[in-house]
């Protein structure tokens, strides 16, 4: 039953991004005649469906809290990374519009990478030094464009509740930007699939938890200070049920 889970959203979710393609299509061409915040607008509410699409179809169930803490205008979205569904959570469930910092592999992934390149995705050569400062400098033009954008500052999965070291670059490029850092706690998206070693998935009880903006001077010159306690942060919520 869950090896058919898999494969039943898997195919019908990829099925569905490609279902969608011709509205995205027409969208992009109107772009340079409409307002930016209107263009990716529209994207939201086509990636919100296909995500809360995709997490319906593994039975899964996601319950946020704290939503209302998110301020307008662009913010950095900086959340703790168990699983591959973490994206399509914050996606799904959280009224922002926003792109995220991304492997350069998705890139060749057919389909996908429209969707990602429509929504304002960065994409980060994780190998390559200088292809980082680059990313890291093109999401912080992105901020101050006014499109905001979700980070994973550990920088990879931890497929579990622990919370790994996060990398104090992805901080800094709020406060480089002068955007608010919005932390945010995903509890529960690992046993989807990770917990499985990605041979089933599983349905899941998702937990999201909001907490308040950090606003970070980029003269303060104790930034790592500020990413501790942003992680203290996470994790704290991590551990309310």
């Amino acid at each position: 039953m869950k090896m058919y889970r898999m494969i039943k959203t898997c195919i019908l979710g990829y099925g569905y991004m490609i279902y969608m393609l011709p509205k995205l299509m027409r969208i992009r061409k109107k772009r340079e005649y409409v307002d930016q915040t209107d263009f990716y607008q529209h994207i939201h509410l086509l990636t919100q469906r296909w995500a809360k699409f995709l997490l319906n179809l593994t039975g899964s169930t996601v319950k946020v809290e704290g939503i209302e803490k998110i301020p307008s205008g662009p913010v950095l979205l900086a959340s703790n990374h168990q699983g591959n569904f973490d994206i399509p959570v914050i996606l799904g469930y959280l009224p922002k519009e926003a792109g995220f910092l991304a492997k350069q592999e998705m890139k060749k992934v057919p389909f996908a990478s429209l969707w990602m390149e429509a929504m304002g995705c960065v994409f980060i050569n994780r190998t390559d030094r200088r292809g980082t400062v680059q990313a890291l400098k093109e999401s912080i033009e992105q901020l101050k464009s006014g499109h905001s954008l979700i980070v994973f500052p550990e920088g990879t999965r931890s497929k579990g509740t622990e919370l790994g070291l996060f990398k104090s670059g992805v901080i800094r490029m709020a406060s480089d930007a002068s955007v608010p850092i919005v932390p945010i706690s995903i509890n529960g998206t690992y046993q989807i699939m990770e917990e499985n070693k990605g041979k089933k998935f599983c349905s899941a009880t998702i937990k999201v938890t909001v907490h308040d903006p950090v606003y970070i001077d980029s003269t303060n010159p104790q930034l790592k200070t500020e990413v501790e306690a942003i992680r203290a942060t996470i994790e704290k919520g991590l551990k309310v049920l």
